[in-house]
């Protein structure tokens, strides 16, 4: 038996096409509630993932310490871009 369509509202993000993209960004909640609960579930799900298992490794906590690393980064790349032009003589 065939399976029922299933919604554009519904689908996730790596299984929408292109051409339908601008249509499933419209239909996604951009209040700070829903943000939140995107966080929130983004939050519950990497826990669950990495973190609450039952033998786990350096893989969850190396995956923080990465992304704190590439967004301290970015954060100060200003400031740097602009020492790296100076002569310490």
């Amino acid at each position: 038996m065939a399976q029922p369509p299933v919604l554009l509202k519904d689908t996730k993000l790596l299984d929408v096409k292109l051409g339908q993209l601008p249509t499933w960004l419209a239909m996604r909640d951009f209040t700070p509630g829903g943000i939140a609960g995107a966080l929130r579930r983004g939050y519950d799900r990497y826990y669950n993932k990495y973190i609450n298992v039952k033998k786990g490794g350096l893989g969850g906590i190396s995956m923080v310490l990465a992304g704190y690393v590439v967004v301290s980064y970015i954060w100060s790349y200003s400031h740097l871009k602009h020492d790296r032009h100076r002569k310490y003589h």
